[in-house]
């Protein structure tokens, strides 16, 4: 065995924010409380959680009946050598295991039907959630850590409710019942079956509250190894560009190193339960057995053999529901782990629009910004007082090192970051006034990296317009210079691509992503590097879509070619957060500015 396992584990941590940390001490806390929220999912389907609970009872009811009679037929049959009357009561005791078994099964088919609605609500739920975040909230987290909320988390809680509910019910149920029952027989033996449960109490305690730290901190590890997983494949080609396989290699070892202590000290400890039960409950039959039989030996004791029987079968029953709970109890805290980390996401702020905001009907694409200041962080400014007003059908240009804040005014105006200070109007309308659902479906995006879905090239060009009809996907397709190419693939219009758009080049994703737009129909353009590392002659299409596009339109370019904007009928010039030259393409170089120097800089580098 390798020497981490065999030395003492110190407890190691991934560094965390105070944020993080005052988050997560509260859910550690508050366990409770995550149950509730459980709770409040599961009794949605009351009526089939009654049934669930009088099938358990009944099961319990019956499980204890067997003993019982066992311990009988010893006493008034087997002794007597009443041949009829063991016969009668093993046809009783047949019937009694049917009707267990028939029990059990009803209370597990019914339970998984509840278990598995109920994750189907909160998976729904925290989709749905998910859809509802702000950008920020995703631009500060792993995707793969959301992807392991969805997905290892909440089959987490899904195996848990299968199970767990049921046998943590019926070991309590069994529990108390074989109490009053031994109690009812013989308080003297019931006495004695009970010696073993103080130790059985002890090492429950010492193991459980050693497992529930490693079983939140094992959460947490597989959610930062899932989410440099999902991270490294979407980054494969940079990886393999800079040769750096080695070094994500060691990366995802020592990430996984972590993950497989805590796993190991969480499933080291918690298998410690079973091993301690077993022991107990052979010292109990023991001592059952010891006691029991010399108890018996005696001419008026009330002990028989058939009671020894009976609380030998007890005591394991006795000691059974105690291990269940234990183990249920590790189970338990596991799914509270992945519970709280959903919960976590539910609780989360929403996009949220203000009361009263208003739908646009129609947009003419008269923008201003007023006095507009933003900052991703408090310390430094990444805008800083933005003044400029464009007027319908305009096409406005942001230029600037990178850095300058050229996609931030593009974010403030699509509201998916809103402004520290200042205002943003359109048609004279406040944006924070507008519904942000009603505001972006005026507007249309063509991104430097097109995003694909994984269906067909018709699916994801109506993905603009769902009520789009086959004619109109294919127009659209004819105006964005994208008909001629899709034509020729082998499926035409019904070729599936996947997110990466395997077996088309970038310049043609573009074209589907502008043909995407067209069909949108949008009042005001967005277009951020939408040309860039894309050849010669598909940039002449991609130039010519975007024309055709752009005509009646609001239109605001994002480009580093300066000679993609020179039409463009006001030009600003971004350098660290502040707008610092405004005007045409003439007017910027005859004042020999940062944009002059910048358009020298490209013709010498054409």
């Amino acid at each position: 065995m390798s020497n981490q396992f065999t030395k003492p584990f110190r407890y190691k941590r991934i560094p965390i924010t105070n944020h993080e940390r005052k988050g997560k001490n509260k859910k550690v806390e508050n366990w409770v409380g995550t149950l509730t929220r459980v709770w409040s999912y599961l009794s949605a389907h009351r009526g089939y959680l009654s049934l669930v609970v009088l099938m358990v009872i009944i099961s319990s009811v019956l499980s204890l009946l067997g003993p019982f009679l066992i311990g009988v037929a010893i006493d008034d049959y087997l002794v007597a050598f009443d041949q009829n009357g063991l016969i009668r009561l093993l046809f009783m005791l047949a019937i009694i295991y049917v009707l267990y078994s028939l029990s059990m099964w009803l209370q597990s088919f019914w339970m998984i039907g509840i278990a598995q609605q109920t994750v189907f609500s909160l998976r729904k739920e925290l989709f749905e959630q998910i859809q509802l975040l702000p950008i920020p909230y995703f631009d500060k987290r792993q995707h793969g850590e959301l992807m392991s909320k969805m997905t290892n988390d909440i089959e987490n809680v899904s195996n848990t409710l299968n199970s767990s509910v049921i046998q943590i019910l019926s070991s309590v149920l069994t529990f108390f019942g074989i109490l009053i029952v031994m109690l009812y027989l013989s308080p003297l033996m019931t006495l004695i079956t009970l010696t073993v449960v103080p130790l059985m109490v002890l090492g429950m305690k010492w193991i459980t509250r050693r497992t529930s730290v490693f079983f939140k901190e094992q959460q947490r590890e597989l959610g930062e190894v899932n989410g440099f997983i999902e991270e490294t494949i979407s980054g494969q080609r940079v990886v393999k560009a800079f040769s750096q396989e080695e070094q994500v290699i060691t990366q995802f070892m020592d990430k996984s190193e972590k993950l497989k202590r805590a796993s190991f000290w969480a499933q080291a400890y918690s298998g410690f339960i079973p091993k301690l039960m077993n022991v107990l409950n052979n010292l109990s039959f023991a001592v059952i057995a010891g006691i029991g039989g010399w108890l018996a030996l005696g001419e008026q004791s009330p002990v028989t053999i058939g009671m020894i029987v009976i609380f030998a079968e007890y005591s394991r029953q006795f000691t059974r529901p105690l291990n269940d709970l234990a183990n249920q109890f590790n189970t338990l805290l596991s799914a509270v782990a992945g519970a709280e980390r959903v919960f976590e996401v539910l609780d989360e702020k929403k996009e949220e629009d203000q009361e009263g905001s208003i739908n646009l009907e129609t947009v003419k694409g008269n923008v201003e910004f007023k006095n507009v200041s933003f900052s991703y962080e408090k310390e430094s400014k990444t805008i800083s007082n933005a003044n400029f007003s464009v007027k319908a059908g305009e096409m406005i240009a942001l230029v600037g090192p990178t850095g300058a804040g050229k996609t931030t005014i593009i974010n403030m105006l699509s509201r998916f970051y809103s402004p520290k200070s200042g205002e943003i109007t359109i048609d004279g309308i406040n944006i924070l006034t507008i519904k942000r659902e009603n505001l972006r479906k005026h507007m249309g995006f063509v991104l430097q990296d097109s995003f694909l879905f994984e269906a067909s090239i018709m699916e994801n060009i109506r993905y603009g317009s769902f009520d789009a009809s086959d004619d109109e996907v294919r127009e659209a397709a004819k105006q964005a210079n994208a008909f001629s190419f899709i034509s020729k693939l082998p499926n035409g219009f019904e070729t599936i691509l996947d997110q990466e758009g395997s077996g088309i080049s970038q310049g043609q994703r573009q074209l589907l992503s502008i043909a995407r737009v067209i069909l949108a129909n949008p009042s005001i353009l967005i277009l951020d590097e939408a040309t860039s590392s894309i050849d010669t002659i598909t940039e002449i299409k991609i130039q010519e879509a975007l024309q055709r596009l752009m005509i009646g339109r609001t239109s605001f370019v994002i480009a580093h070619r300066l000679n993609t904007i020179q039409q463009a009928n006001q030009i600003l010039v971004l350098n660290e957060g502040e707008i610092v030259e405004n005007g045409s393409h003439t007017e910027l170089l005859r004042k020999g500015g940062l944009y002059a120097e910048m358009n020298h800089q490209g013709q010498k580098d054409d």
